[in-house]
């Protein structure tokens, strides 16, 4: 008995670990950084055991050609994060509107470490998103980002580099959708912004004497936080709408 088959397969493996790796590492809930990396690894790897058996056929392997190798695995994680780019914009949407709840509140220089980003934000996109993770996850709509990866073999085959123009149009739209999605969920406090600042001006107006900032600045962020409150329910279920709309485009439903 010999084990000549044994370089293909692994080969394939890792392959077949490159998309799911790369999808994995960028995906809702499962790419998040404070995600820690050896469970998003025993996830990756876990999900290429899963696929292994239906994904395996579909590469053309031959461990003795190094260039062809490396070019598959090049288009393969290619494959991965603009798919998985895909997702990472949607949560991005939570920091836009975040970012534009706390200006108008008046919360905009109170920055602090964003665990899922990596980053410094506002201190209401950081606790949106969060929010936004938790509810991913109880709504099981990692299950569909799952399925995504499962997807990504009908639309793009191995060995398919996926094309410029595709791929432009998938990130710019990508880009389109997260802006569009934060100012949605953040049109309650620009309305609330508008109408508060008015009221303000005209309050100044009538009586110049009364010092408007000393008033406006705890009014704002009682009334803001009492408003989101009220809305942050409504905002989240029009997140998750949008991530499941999301993730179900990426598997072709």
């Amino acid at each position: 008995m010999t084990f000549d088959f044994l370089p293909n397969e692994v080969a394939a493996f890792v392959l077949i670990l490159a998309r799911v790796g790369a999808l994995v590492m960028l995906l809702p809930a499962l790419g998040e950084e404070n995600v820690s990396p050896r469970f998003r690894l025993t996830v990756a790897v876990m999900l290429a055991l899963v696929f292994w058996p239906f994904a395996r056929p579909l590469y053309a392997v031959d461990a003795g050609d190094a260039a062809a190798l490396v070019g598959l695995a090049l288009s393969e994680i290619a494959i991965g994060l603009a798919l998985g780019m895909v997702g990472r914009l949607v949560m991005s949407s939570l920091s836009v509107a975040g970012n534009v709840i706390a200006n108008q509140l008046g919360l905009g220089f109170v920055m602090t470490v964003d665990p899922t980003q990596g980053q410094q934000s506002a201190i209401v996109g950081t606790f949106l998103t969060l929010v936004g993770v938790t509810l991913i996850f109880a709504t099981n709509l990692h299950h569909l980002a799952i399925g995504a990866i499962a997807a990504s073999y009908d639309a793009f085959r191995p060995g398919a580099f996926p094309g410029t123009g595709d791929a432009a149009r998938l990130a710019v739209g990508a880009v389109e959708a997260a802006f569009r999605i934060g100012v949605q969920l953040s049109a309650p406090f620009l309305v609330f912004g508008l109408i508060f600042n008015l009221g303000l001006g005209v309050l100044s107006r009538l009586m110049p004497q009364l010092q408007v900032f000393f008033i406006a600045a705890p009014l704002s962020l009682i009334a803001g936080f009492a408003l989101l409150a009220l809305v942050i329910g409504v905002l989240m279920d029009v997140f998750i709408g949008d991530v499941a709309a999301t993730l179900r485009m990426l598997t072709g439903g």
